[in-house]
């Protein structure tokens, strides 16, 4: 499976025009590679690979990784250029936008004979389309973060914080196999639930607010994404007007998901059921976003969008209202896109769940 996705990077290689792939992103050098360290670097050829890393994960690069000969560097600049000078490639395809300014002025310095190509659109389409080994352990680490918030709601109260209910969520998912949350939550609470970002704090929470839990866990280097908004307590006329909005337009959204249709018009589906029922002006972001080994990742669900939806894509569908002074409602689902529609991953029911 890793030696078909090193392939798969070697078609990358060849549409850019480089001589040869250098891949500094942790991400695509572990899903290249399988390596689940933090100091590497890979560059491939048309049909070679090397493996650099340091003295910390030379014995746990040469267990894990494949596709690449490994080799250690006490230095990974001088280690890059030497290994580069002894390839003599005139070309060299990167990852322009994981590459800090200083870094690219360094290696422009050193090997002023070879041109750097950015690669960065050619990656990011690589990891787009989970293989079936990916989707398993993506409906694994959902599962795990949808069954330890419902353990969690059972326990949520007024008068306790938003950071207590965060830090409950956290517990119930590392004593569910968690290897890690995947962000710091969100649990944004009465008027916080105006802040899409609002992570959790020492807020109270009381009863007649609605309350947006935005969380995720990692587990087998993978990550999940859900939001779920609750009411503490029965909702008055117009937080239940709000809810049944959102809800809508992520419902409709979902039910237009299939292949072939572009991001742009999935976007549109959601965004013109809110604009219809008086609330446009209060939905700013985007739909969604493709969810893996990051939580954000290609492709994205947006008005800007240029991708277009196919089978075996993972991403979420995500729209809310955020009104300034009032609160907000926002609703997320991570579904896999199939062959006439899409199977929803996440689990937690969202009719709205009304908490005593």
């Amino acid at each position: 499976m890793v030696i078909d996705r090193i392939s798969a990077a070697r078609g990358c290689l060849k549409r850019v025009g480089g001589d040869l792939l250098l891949v500094t992103n942790l991400s695509n050098i572990r899903y290249l590679t399988g390596f689940t360290g933090s100091e590497a670097l890979l560059v491939l050829s048309p049909d070679d690979g090397w493996f650099l890393t340091d003295s910390r994960y030379t014995s746990q690069a040469g267990a894990e990784v494949t596709g690449a000969k490994v080799a250690e560097f006490s230095n990974k600049m001088e280690s890059l250029v030497e290994l580069l000078q002894r390839l003599q490639p005139s070309k060299v395809a990167f990852e322009a936008a994981h590459t800090t300014v200083a870094v690219y002025q360094e290696l422009c310095s050193k090997t002023p004979q070879i041109e750097y190509l950015p690669a960065d659109a050619e990656m990011a389409a690589l990891r787009s389309v989970k293989d079936s080994g990916e989707l398993e352990i993506l409906e694994r680490v959902a599962a795990i973060a949808s069954q330890s918030l419902l353990e969690t709601l059972e326990r949520v109260a007024p008068g306790m914080t938003e950071s207590e209910a965060a830090w409950m969520l956290e517990v119930a998912m590392r004593e569910k196999g968690a290897e890690n949350k995947s962000f710091d939550f969100i649990v944004a609470s009465g008027e916080r639930g105006a802040l899409p970002h609002g992570k959790a704090s020492g807020k109270r929470l009381a009863r007649g607010e609605l309350v947006t839990f935005d969380y995720g866990a990692i587990y087998g280097g993978y990550c999940s994404d859900e939001t779920v908004t609750v009411a503490l307590g029965e909702p008055d006329s117009r937080q239940r007007e709000v809810y049944e909005t959102v809800l809508g337009a992520q419902r409709a959204a979902m039910n237009a998901v299939r292949p072939g249709l572009s991001f742009r018009d999935l976007d549109a589906v959601a965004r013109d059921y809110i604009a219809s029922r008086g609330f446009g002006e209060y939905f700013g972001h985007g739909l969604g976003h493709g969810v893996g080994i990051d939580i954000h990742e290609h492709p994205a669900a947006s008005p800007r969008s240029k991708n277009v939806i196919q089978e075996g894509m993972v991403f979420t569908i995500e729209p809310g209202i955020y009104i300034p002074g009032w609160g907000g409602v926002r609703i997320e689902d991570t579904v896999v896109a199939e062959g006439h529609g899409c199977r929803c991953i996440t689990k937690v029911p969202k009719d709205l769940i009304v908490l005593p």
